[in-house]
Protein backbone atom coordinates (compact mmCIF):
# COMPACT_ATOMS: atom_id res chain seq x y z
CA UNK A 1 0.00 0.00 0.00
CA UNK A 2 1.40 3.14 -0.35
CA UNK A 3 1.45 6.51 1.27
CA UNK A 4 2.59 10.31 1.23
CA UNK A 5 4.96 11.83 3.10
CA UNK A 6 4.82 15.97 3.60
CA UNK A 7 7.72 18.15 2.76
CA UNK A 8 7.76 19.39 6.47
CA UNK A 9 7.68 18.47 9.72
CA UNK A 10 5.12 19.58 12.21
CA UNK A 11 7.50 21.95 14.39
CA UNK A 12 10.96 20.15 15.26
CA UNK A 13 13.83 22.18 13.75
CA UNK A 14 15.23 19.71 10.39
CA UNK A 15 18.41 19.99 8.51
CA UNK A 16 19.49 22.68 6.06
CA UNK A 17 21.99 21.88 3.72
CA UNK A 18 24.13 24.20 1.74
CA UNK A 19 26.53 23.58 -1.34
CA UNK A 20 27.79 26.63 -3.70
CA UNK A 21 29.96 26.43 -6.39
CA UNK A 22 31.97 29.56 -7.47
CA UNK A 23 35.16 30.48 -9.48
CA UNK A 24 37.05 28.68 -6.16
CA UNK A 25 35.24 25.58 -6.46
CA UNK A 26 32.51 23.48 -4.64
CA UNK A 27 31.67 24.53 -1.21
CA UNK A 28 29.60 22.69 1.65
CA UNK A 29 28.60 23.93 4.94
CA UNK A 30 25.72 22.99 7.06
CA UNK A 31 24.64 25.88 9.50
CA UNK A 32 22.66 25.99 12.21
CA UNK A 33 20.48 28.76 11.26
CA UNK A 34 19.71 30.31 7.99
CA UNK A 35 21.70 33.67 8.23
CA UNK A 36 24.58 32.67 6.19
CA UNK A 37 22.52 32.28 2.94
CA UNK A 38 21.91 35.79 2.48
CA UNK A 39 25.23 36.41 2.09
CA UNK A 40 26.16 33.61 -0.38
CA UNK A 41 23.68 35.41 -2.77
CA UNK A 42 25.84 38.39 -3.56
CA UNK A 43 28.35 36.52 -6.10
CA UNK A 44 26.86 36.81 -9.40
CA UNK A 45 29.14 34.14 -10.46
CA UNK A 46 28.21 31.71 -7.82
CA UNK A 47 25.39 28.44 -7.65
CA UNK A 48 23.82 28.16 -4.37
CA UNK A 49 21.62 24.89 -3.55
CA UNK A 50 19.94 25.35 -0.42
CA UNK A 51 18.13 21.95 0.39
CA UNK A 52 15.77 22.01 4.08
CA UNK A 53 15.26 18.56 5.10
CA UNK A 54 12.19 18.23 6.96
CA UNK A 55 12.17 21.36 8.44
CA UNK A 56 10.06 23.54 10.73
CA UNK A 57 7.52 26.13 9.64
CA UNK A 58 9.30 28.76 10.53
CA UNK A 59 12.96 27.62 8.91
CA UNK A 60 10.59 27.34 5.67
CA UNK A 61 9.63 30.61 6.49
CA UNK A 62 12.88 31.96 7.23
CA UNK A 63 14.47 30.38 3.96
CA UNK A 64 11.92 32.02 1.75
CA UNK A 65 12.64 35.81 3.44
CA UNK A 66 16.35 35.28 2.95
CA UNK A 67 15.42 33.99 -0.72
CA UNK A 68 13.33 36.70 -1.42
CA UNK A 69 10.14 34.47 -1.62
CA UNK A 70 6.65 35.54 -2.42
CA UNK A 71 4.09 34.64 0.44
CA UNK A 72 2.38 32.35 -1.41
CA UNK A 73 4.93 29.96 -2.38
CA UNK A 74 5.89 30.01 1.10
CA UNK A 75 2.68 28.68 2.30
CA UNK A 76 2.62 26.54 -0.59
CA UNK A 77 5.72 24.42 0.65
CA UNK A 78 4.41 24.67 4.34
CA UNK A 79 0.74 23.47 3.05
CA UNK A 80 1.76 20.20 1.61
CA UNK A 81 -0.55 17.80 -0.27
CA UNK A 82 -0.19 19.43 -3.46
CA UNK A 83 -0.31 18.30 -6.87
CA UNK A 84 3.13 18.13 -9.36
CA UNK A 85 2.35 21.80 -11.00
CA UNK A 86 4.64 24.67 -12.08
CA UNK A 87 4.13 28.26 -11.08
CA UNK A 88 5.98 31.31 -11.90
CA UNK A 89 5.71 33.91 -9.05
CA UNK A 90 7.65 36.94 -8.80
CA UNK A 91 10.27 35.84 -11.20
CA UNK A 92 10.93 32.11 -9.46
CA UNK A 93 9.58 29.04 -10.95
CA UNK A 94 8.09 26.96 -8.01
CA UNK A 95 7.76 23.12 -8.96
CA UNK A 96 6.03 19.97 -6.91
CA UNK A 97 6.73 17.21 -7.47
CA UNK A 98 6.51 13.77 -6.24
CA UNK A 99 9.66 10.83 -5.46
CA UNK A 100 9.03 7.47 -5.09
CA UNK A 101 11.10 5.10 -2.58
CA UNK A 102 10.39 1.50 -2.84
CA UNK A 103 11.01 -0.74 -0.17
CA UNK A 104 8.14 -3.32 -0.02
CA UNK A 105 6.05 -0.50 0.60
CA UNK A 106 5.31 2.19 -1.50
CA UNK A 107 6.37 6.26 -0.45
CA UNK A 108 5.46 8.57 -1.96
CA UNK A 109 7.34 11.85 -1.17
CA UNK A 110 6.45 15.56 -1.57
CA UNK A 111 8.97 17.66 -3.03
CA UNK A 112 8.94 21.47 -3.45
CA UNK A 113 11.57 22.78 -5.69
CA UNK A 114 12.16 26.62 -5.99
CA UNK A 115 14.49 27.62 -8.72
CA UNK A 116 15.57 31.64 -8.67
CA UNK A 117 18.70 33.93 -9.97
CA UNK A 118 21.67 32.02 -9.07
CA UNK A 119 20.25 29.43 -6.72
CA UNK A 120 18.21 26.30 -6.70
CA UNK A 121 16.01 25.91 -3.01
CA UNK A 122 14.63 22.03 -2.60
CA UNK A 123 12.05 21.17 0.73
CA UNK A 124 11.43 17.67 0.91
CA UNK A 125 11.49 15.10 4.17
CA UNK A 126 13.94 12.66 5.17
CA UNK A 127 12.87 9.78 3.31
CA UNK A 128 14.15 11.20 0.52
CA UNK A 129 17.70 12.10 -0.62
CA UNK A 130 18.57 13.70 -3.83
CA UNK A 131 22.14 13.27 -3.31
CA UNK A 132 22.05 9.37 -3.91
CA UNK A 133 20.79 10.29 -7.10
CA UNK A 134 22.71 8.77 -10.12
CA UNK A 135 23.34 12.21 -11.65
CA UNK A 136 24.74 13.40 -7.88
CA UNK A 137 26.48 10.51 -6.53
CA UNK A 138 29.31 11.32 -8.49
CA UNK A 139 29.66 14.76 -7.51
CA UNK A 140 27.77 18.07 -6.84
CA UNK A 141 30.73 20.04 -9.08
CA UNK A 142 30.06 18.83 -12.77
CA UNK A 143 26.49 19.55 -12.32
CA UNK A 144 26.78 22.54 -10.04
CA UNK A 145 29.20 23.97 -12.18
CA UNK A 146 26.46 24.47 -15.65
CA UNK A 147 24.17 26.55 -13.30
CA UNK A 148 21.06 25.97 -10.87
CA UNK A 149 18.60 25.53 -14.20
CA UNK A 150 21.31 22.16 -14.94
CA UNK A 151 21.14 21.06 -11.50
CA UNK A 152 17.01 21.40 -11.36
CA UNK A 153 17.23 19.54 -14.71
CA UNK A 154 19.24 16.31 -12.76
CA UNK A 155 16.99 16.55 -9.84
CA UNK A 156 13.81 16.20 -11.63
CA UNK A 157 15.10 13.75 -14.08
CA UNK A 158 15.96 11.27 -11.10
CA UNK A 159 12.83 11.98 -9.43
CA UNK A 160 10.89 10.62 -13.05
CA UNK A 161 13.58 7.67 -13.53
CA UNK A 162 12.25 6.35 -9.85
CA UNK A 163 8.92 5.81 -11.09
CA UNK A 164 9.69 2.89 -13.50
CA UNK A 165 11.06 0.31 -11.11
CA UNK A 166 7.78 0.50 -9.44
CA UNK A 167 6.22 0.39 -13.04
CA UNK A 168 8.12 -2.77 -13.79
CA UNK A 169 7.32 -4.48 -10.42
CA UNK A 170 3.87 -3.68 -11.22
CA UNK A 171 3.67 -5.10 -14.61
CA UNK A 172 5.36 -8.46 -13.00
CA UNK A 173 2.66 -8.55 -10.40
CA UNK A 174 -0.08 -8.14 -12.41
CA UNK A 175 1.19 -11.10 -14.55
CA UNK A 176 1.30 -13.46 -12.16
CA UNK A 177 -2.26 -12.31 -10.70
CA UNK A 178 -3.49 -13.31 -14.60
CA UNK A 179 -1.15 -16.57 -14.56
CA UNK A 180 -3.22 -17.08 -10.72
CA UNK A 181 -6.85 -16.31 -12.26
CA UNK A 182 -6.76 -18.18 -15.07
CA UNK A 183 -5.23 -21.33 -12.22
CA UNK A 184 -8.06 -20.87 -10.32
CA UNK A 185 -9.68 -17.42 -8.95
CA UNK A 186 -9.94 -17.02 -5.47
CA UNK A 187 -10.21 -14.90 -2.91
CA UNK A 188 -6.25 -14.11 -2.28
CA UNK A 189 -6.27 -13.16 -5.56
CA UNK A 190 -8.58 -10.99 -5.90
CA UNK A 191 -6.87 -9.46 -2.52
CA UNK A 192 -3.63 -8.68 -4.39
CA UNK A 193 -5.46 -7.30 -7.23
CA UNK A 194 -7.58 -5.03 -5.23
CA UNK A 195 -4.13 -3.62 -3.77
CA UNK A 196 -2.51 -3.03 -7.40
CA UNK A 197 -4.90 -0.83 -8.32
CA UNK A 198 -4.75 1.08 -5.39
CA UNK A 199 -1.26 1.29 -5.61
CA UNK A 200 -1.68 2.26 -9.39
CA UNK A 201 -4.57 4.83 -8.41
CA UNK A 202 -2.21 6.67 -5.40
CA UNK A 203 1.31 6.60 -7.99
CA UNK A 204 -1.10 8.24 -10.70
CA UNK A 205 -2.33 10.97 -8.75
CA UNK A 206 1.13 11.72 -8.06
CA UNK A 207 2.45 11.15 -11.28
CA UNK A 208 0.55 11.88 -14.17
CA UNK A 209 0.34 15.66 -14.21
CA UNK A 210 4.20 15.23 -14.16
CA UNK A 211 4.05 15.09 -17.77
CA UNK A 212 2.30 18.41 -17.65
CA UNK A 213 4.78 20.17 -15.73
CA UNK A 214 7.42 19.37 -18.17
CA UNK A 215 5.54 20.50 -21.07
CA UNK A 216 5.62 23.98 -19.78
CA UNK A 217 9.40 23.97 -19.15
CA UNK A 218 10.35 22.44 -22.21
CA UNK A 219 7.51 25.16 -24.31
CA UNK A 220 7.11 28.16 -22.16
CA UNK A 221 10.22 31.33 -22.41
CA UNK A 222 11.20 30.91 -19.00
CA UNK A 223 14.13 33.09 -18.22
CA UNK A 224 15.58 31.65 -15.50
CA UNK A 225 16.09 28.41 -17.86
CA UNK A 226 19.08 28.67 -20.06
CA UNK A 227 18.25 27.67 -23.70
CA UNK A 228 20.88 25.22 -23.85
CA UNK A 229 18.85 23.04 -21.05
CA UNK A 230 15.85 22.89 -22.39
CA UNK A 231 16.92 20.11 -24.39
CA UNK A 232 17.61 18.34 -21.49
CA UNK A 233 13.93 18.90 -20.19
CA UNK A 234 12.29 17.87 -23.04
CA UNK A 235 14.21 14.15 -22.67
CA UNK A 236 12.71 14.29 -18.89
CA UNK A 237 9.31 15.42 -20.48
CA UNK A 238 9.44 12.30 -23.23
CA UNK A 239 10.21 9.70 -19.83
CA UNK A 240 6.76 11.36 -18.59
CA UNK A 241 4.66 11.24 -21.26
CA UNK A 242 6.60 6.90 -21.18
CA UNK A 243 6.13 7.01 -17.66
CA UNK A 244 2.37 7.98 -18.06
CA UNK A 245 1.33 5.29 -20.67
CA UNK A 246 2.71 2.69 -18.82
CA UNK A 247 0.87 3.64 -15.88
CA UNK A 248 -2.12 3.63 -18.06
CA UNK A 249 -1.20 0.23 -19.80
CA UNK A 250 -0.45 -1.23 -16.45
CA UNK A 251 -4.10 0.05 -14.89
CA UNK A 252 -6.29 -1.32 -18.32
CA UNK A 253 -4.38 -4.74 -17.62
CA UNK A 254 -5.40 -4.39 -13.50
CA UNK A 255 -8.70 -3.95 -14.85
CA UNK A 256 -9.01 -6.73 -17.48
CA UNK A 257 -7.37 -9.36 -14.76
CA UNK A 258 -10.49 -8.06 -12.74
CA UNK A 259 -13.01 -9.11 -15.62
CA UNK A 260 -11.13 -12.50 -16.24
CA UNK A 261 -11.66 -12.96 -12.45
CA UNK A 262 -14.89 -12.33 -12.55
CA UNK A 263 -15.19 -14.47 -15.51
CA UNK A 264 -13.76 -17.56 -13.73
CA UNK A 265 -16.37 -17.02 -11.10
CA UNK A 266 -19.31 -16.69 -13.43
CA UNK A 267 -17.75 -20.04 -15.46
CA UNK A 268 -17.24 -21.93 -12.04
CA UNK A 269 -21.33 -21.15 -11.26
CA UNK A 270 -22.45 -22.09 -14.90
CA UNK A 271 -20.41 -25.50 -13.96
CA UNK A 272 -22.02 -25.90 -11.00
CA UNK A 273 -25.73 -25.33 -12.27
CA UNK A 274 -25.42 -28.04 -15.09
CA UNK A 275 -23.81 -30.37 -12.79
CA UNK A 276 -27.00 -29.72 -10.59
CA UNK A 277 -28.74 -29.97 -13.87
CA UNK A 278 -28.19 -33.03 -14.16
CA UNK A 279 -28.70 -34.81 -11.20
CA UNK A 280 -32.34 -32.95 -11.25
CA UNK A 281 -32.52 -34.42 -14.99
CA UNK A 282 -31.97 -38.33 -13.33
CA UNK A 283 -33.74 -37.89 -10.27
CA UNK A 284 -36.73 -36.18 -12.00
CA UNK A 285 -36.95 -39.35 -14.23
CA UNK A 286 -37.20 -42.00 -11.56
CA UNK A 287 -39.11 -39.76 -9.73
CA UNK A 288 -41.90 -39.20 -12.06
CA UNK A 289 -41.75 -42.71 -13.45
CA UNK A 290 -41.86 -44.27 -9.68
CA UNK A 291 -45.30 -41.75 -8.88
CA UNK A 292 -46.86 -43.08 -12.25
CA UNK A 293 -46.31 -46.95 -10.82
CA UNK A 294 -46.85 -46.27 -7.26
CA UNK A 295 -44.39 -47.63 -4.97
CA UNK A 296 -47.25 -49.19 -2.23
CA UNK A 297 -46.26 -52.66 -3.57
CA UNK A 298 -42.39 -52.61 -2.74
CA UNK A 299 -42.62 -54.10 0.70
CA UNK A 300 -44.81 -57.04 -1.36
CA UNK A 301 -42.63 -57.43 -3.91
CA UNK A 302 -39.35 -57.44 -1.38
CA UNK A 303 -41.46 -60.33 0.32
CA UNK A 304 -42.08 -62.46 -2.72
CA UNK A 305 -45.84 -61.72 -2.77
CA UNK A 306 -45.84 -59.64 -5.85
CA UNK A 307 -45.60 -60.48 -9.67
CA UNK A 308 -42.21 -59.38 -11.44
CA UNK A 309 -43.72 -56.59 -13.03
CA UNK A 310 -42.72 -54.36 -9.93
CA UNK A 311 -39.03 -55.52 -10.88
CA UNK A 312 -39.27 -55.21 -14.47
CA UNK A 313 -40.64 -51.48 -13.93
CA UNK A 314 -37.78 -50.96 -11.26
CA UNK A 315 -35.35 -52.33 -14.02
CA UNK A 316 -36.54 -50.15 -16.59
CA UNK A 317 -36.46 -46.78 -14.34
CA UNK A 318 -32.34 -48.00 -13.30
CA UNK A 319 -31.62 -48.65 -16.81
CA UNK A 320 -33.18 -45.05 -17.98
CA UNK A 321 -30.90 -43.66 -15.36
CA UNK A 322 -28.30 -45.13 -15.93
CA UNK A 323 -28.87 -43.90 -19.55
CA UNK A 324 -29.64 -40.48 -18.68
CA UNK A 325 -26.50 -40.48 -16.91
CA UNK A 326 -24.51 -41.65 -19.76
CA UNK A 327 -25.46 -38.86 -21.79
CA UNK A 328 -24.97 -36.41 -19.86
CA UNK A 329 -21.63 -37.59 -18.65
CA UNK A 330 -20.72 -37.83 -22.27
CA UNK A 331 -21.53 -33.56 -22.84
CA UNK A 332 -19.78 -33.21 -19.41
CA UNK A 333 -23.05 -32.04 -17.69
CA UNK A 334 -22.22 -34.57 -14.41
Amino acid sequence: MSRRNPPTSSGAPGRILIAVHDASGLHHSEPSTEAPIAALLGDPEATVWVDLIAPSPAQVEAVGHTLGLHALVVEDILEGNQRPKLEVTDGVIHIVLFAMSDGGRTVVNEVDIVLGLGFLLTVHGEAWDPRISHHLRGGLAPVMARGSDHLLWAICDDIVDGYFPFVDRVGETIDSIQDAVLAGATTDTLDALFLVKRELIEVRRSAGPTRDVFSQLTNRDLGLIDADEVIYFRDVYDHAIRLADELDNDRELAASTLDVYLTQVNNGLSVIMKRLTGVTVILAGIGAVAGVFGMSEAGTAINGGELGGFWAVTAVIVALAAGAALVLRRIDWI
